[in-house]
């Protein structure tokens, strides 16, 4: 059971940027991708996800055994694959709560009505120590850096995807900000869920204990190895890779 990137080459208008990408998300891990801006992380995240700017021209993406490098985004979102982005979007006129709640009755059987997801959307966004009252503001409609970064999490503890990519969630925030991401993470991740935490910045890697990190640099991975990578990379930059 794991997500899977085999190979894989992206091109986006500008030429290729991904350029034979192999990793592997077993599912209850947590992976880490390092790298400097520019270095393609964020690029491969929204290639995996299915964004039409970004397009697999070689290699496989799979979910426990299933090929999914052709499938559209929302059809991979039912597979199980959910995305944190770095820069999410403001969406007025569909709150939150609205949002989310036909999220959830997409993904199961049964249908959960207003009052009862509600219950259960206050509970999560207890745990991230979120205001209540975003839940009914429009999606991610003036919130703060912080505040959407929460939002995504929110979205991710409701969901409960069986993988998860995580780009650049520790942005922008603060040390309590990353602390209460980190413990809504952990509310769910259990050992089904598998984490590919996207970053360039070690302190989430330090709550969160990844089982592996890559490093990658002009879209490339160049090297691969356990938590001890992400505090080499701390003390020597990514020039001190080899």
């Amino acid at each position: 059971m794991a997500l899977i990137v085999k190979d894989v080459r992206v091109e986006r208008a500008t030429g290729e940027v991904i350029k034979g990408v192999t990793l592997e998300v077993p599912a209850g891990e947590v992976v880490a991708l390092m790298g400097p801006n520019g270095s393609g992380k964020s690029t491969l995240a929204n290639a995996l996800m299915g964004h039409p700017d970004y397009r697999i021209t070689e290699g496989e993406v799979s979910i426990d055994g299933e090929d999914i490098t052709s499938l559209p985004a929302d059809a991979r979102a039912k597979r199980g694959l959910f995305l944190s982005m770095q820069n999410p979007p403001e969406i007025p006129g569909l709150t939150l709560a609205e949002f989310l709640r036909a999220a959830y009755n997409e993904t199961r059987d049964g249908h959960l009505g207003p009052r009862d997801f509600r219950k259960i959307l206050e509970e999560k966004a207890a745990t991230l120590k979120m205001d209540k009252s975003l839940l009914s503001r429009g999606l991610n409609e003036g919130f703060s850096g912080g505040e959407k970064k929460k939002s995504e999490i929110l979205q991710l503890m409701v969901l409960e995807p069986k993988y998860a990519i995580l780009d650049e969630t520790d942005s922008g925030l603060d040390v309590d900000a990353i602390k209460a991401v980190v413990d809504g993470i952990g509310s769910v991740r259990g050992e089904r869920m598998g984490l590919l935490v996207i970053t360039h910045l070690p302190k989430l890697l330090s709550m969160l204990k990844p089982d592996a990190v890559h490093v990658m640099l002009d879209g490339r991975i160049v090297r691969s190895g356990g938590p001890e990578l992400a505090q080499e990379v701390e003390e020597r930059g990514y020039g001190g890779q080899g």
